[in-house]
């Protein structure tokens, strides 16, 4: 069937002879020219009882029958889903026998397969006052937007990376789940928080690409090992929510951690490696531990943060003293910053004695902070909270400037001669800038190099990395002491002594406070002070309190010691009254 020629069967105003009047053919034909030129848009012709009489080739497109096909087909048999099929039928009544038209609307209509296509569909009736009137159905696909409306649907609930559902929808659901509980007065719901540990880590060496992979492979493994009745979602980052529902009991938790555990540690592989990983576990239970979704939620996470302080790869249940540390660590934090804004943060000074000379060599700087009350807060109570806050930088930052400082106004007086030393913290060693941080600010107050120290732990030092270990290689090369504190407490290895950039070590006050009465103590002093010489290092002991312990540490030939026996920490201004009082002395 041509276009041109109309539909099939199609009669229009003739005279006696059949013949149409030329406006009127020229008309019709110009309105089938435009039908069919339209490529995107679906248009049907349907006789007073409905049967096809046009079909153009957009139709084919859209619901796949030919236009053979669907000639002479019944509008309801063709495209019409059957739910809609009497609907359709009494509103083309209506039209043809009260002039009630259809409206525009969207709505779905059937393909060949037997699919629904979604359209936005219009009708047009012409020739109604005659005898052999016409409808036309004018039809837009409305698949792309449908598809692209089901994609927001899903991105707004759904993780793209691992295809769990998202924190919203999790959200969602155990809101739902918790008002029906409320209805029923039954019920537990766990809200299990789960943390991986150090995935940081694996990110950081490996590469965002392998993080996600990594991530990836967990969210399966983790989803094989939970029930079907349960939900697992991605709350962002490393981090995963499990709903529970329908358990008998904690046993029943602590039973879905053994096995999630045992699949994480089972290990997965990643650029050609095998990779171990293992998480934290915090859990909230409804409605002992709360009511609300941010209730719950809240408590299930801080009992995730303390499984992470408990040494990782645990599962905590949330108690009330956690909220209590919780509040406790936001209070500390608080604290802090407004101490780095408001400058309640103090330096304190340590002497650091010669045991052979009696004099001043240098100090170890302390960091003091005050409360709004000026009441000093411990600093094993706000050095924790500035290091698991991510303050410790700043703070840091801010004790090399202040050091810098107090060495420039010392430097024309009796103290010119004093070095500081300050501690740094491995969280501070990963800033790949530090080295060149501190000796810049050491241009900048016009100080040599070899007036500061800085002190870290043995730990810190032997886990740091080779870019970390050339950050102190840098800064010894340019005069700076570098010093290990607390040593023998952790790795205590020969091997890693020997190629460290270090300048001395401290001996941790543990080892002189049990020397007196423990001769193991007493060895490992002497061991400890023998390695150190023997490799070129200057030994410091520190908590020296007693004449006996000060006998001691000069009789093991200990190069320098501080404690409470020559000095308190104190105070910038009280140090050159100590100084007069040691040289009176």
């Amino acid at each position: 069937m041509s276009a041109h020629n109309g539909p099939k069967g199609h009669r229009s105003s003739a005279d006696d002879n059949g013949r149409l009047p030329a406006s009127t053919k020229q008309s019709e034909q110009d309105f089938y020219e435009l039908i069919e030129s339209l490529p995107m848009v679906a248009v049907q012709g349907y006789d007073r009882k409905r049967r096809v009489i046009y079909w153009n080739d957009a139709s084919r497109h859209l619901y796949g029958y030919t236009r053979e096909e669907a000639e002479g087909q019944l509008l309801e048999d063709l495209i019409i889903p059957d739910h809609m099929r009497e609907g359709v039928i009494e509103a083309h009544r209506d039209w043809l026998e009260s002039n009630i038209s259809i409206p525009p609307e969207e709505i779905e209509l059937k393909h060949k397969d037997g699919h629904l296509v979604p359209v936005y569909s219009s009708h047009v009736m012409i020739k109604q006052d005659t005898g052999d009137c016409e409808m036309f159905c004018i039809d837009v696909s409305l698949q792309e937007q449908k598809k692209a409306n089901d994609k927001l649907q899903w991105m707004a609930n759904f993780d793209d990376l691992t295809q769990l559902p998202n924190r919203r929808m999790m959200e969602v659901e155990l809101s739902a789940r918790l008002m029906e509980a409320e209805r029923r007065q039954s019920g537990e719901i766990a809200v299990v928080f789960i943390d991986l540990d150090n995935f940081k880590l694996i990110n950081d060496t490996l590469g965002h690409h392998y993080g996600d992979e990594l991530l990836l492979a967990v969210a399966h493994g983790l989803k094989g090992e939970i029930r079907c009745c349960d939900q697992l979602s991605r709350f962002g980052g490393d981090e995963f929510v499990l709903l529970m529902f329908d358990f008998d009991g904690p046993e029943s938790i602590h039973e879905v951690f053994r096995r999630l555990s045992s699949t994480l540690e089972r290990g997965f592989v990643l650029n050609g490696a095998c990779y171990q990983v293992t998480a934290s576990f915090g859990v909230s239970l409804y409605p002992n531990d709360g009511t609300t979704v941010p209730e719950l939620m809240g408590n299930a996470d801080a009992a995730m943060y303390q499984a992470k302080e408990s040494g990782k790869n645990s599962i905590c249940f949330y108690t009330s003293d956690i909220n209590d540390r919780l509040l406790h660590y936001q209070k500390t934090t608080a604290l802090l910053r407004n101490a780095l804004v408001a400058g309640s943060l103090q330096l304190y000074f340590q002497p650091q004695i010669d045991l052979k000379s009696g004099r001043m060599r240098s100090c170890e700087a302390l960091l003091r902070c005050f409360d709004e009350n000026s009441r000093p807060v411990p600093p094993d109570i706000f050095i924790p909270v500035a290091e698991k806050s991510g303050l410790i930088n700043r703070i840091g930052d801010w004790v090399i400037d202040a050091a810098c400082k107090q060495l420039t106004a010392w430097k024309d007086t009796a103290l010119g001669d004093l070095r500081i030393d300050i501690n740094l913290s491995g969280k501070q060693l990963t800033n790949q800038h530090l080295a060149s941080q501190i000796l810049q600010k050491l241009h900048h107050h016009d100080l040599r190099p070899s007036q500061l120290g800085v002190e870290l732990t043995e730990n810190e030092v032997i886990e740091g990395d080779e870019v970390q270990i050339g950050q102190l290689e840098r800064l010894k090369n340019a005069g700076v002491h570098i010093s290990i504190d607390d040593f023998g407490t952790g790795y205590s290895s020969l091997l890693y002594l020997r190629k460290l950039p270090v300048c001395s070590l401290k001996i941790d006050r543990s080892f002189l406070h049990h020397a007196m009465e423990n001769s193991s103590d007493m060895a490992i002093m002497q061991a400890i002070i023998t390695v150190g010489h023997s490799l070129g290092l200057s030994v410091v002991v520190e908590g020296v309190e007693t004449s006996e312990q000060d006998n001691l540490v000069k009789t093991l030939s200990c190069d320098l010691a501080q404690g409470y026996l020559y000095a308190r920490p104190m105070p910038a201004d009280s140090m050159p009254a100590y100084l007069v009082s040691m040289m009176g002395h």
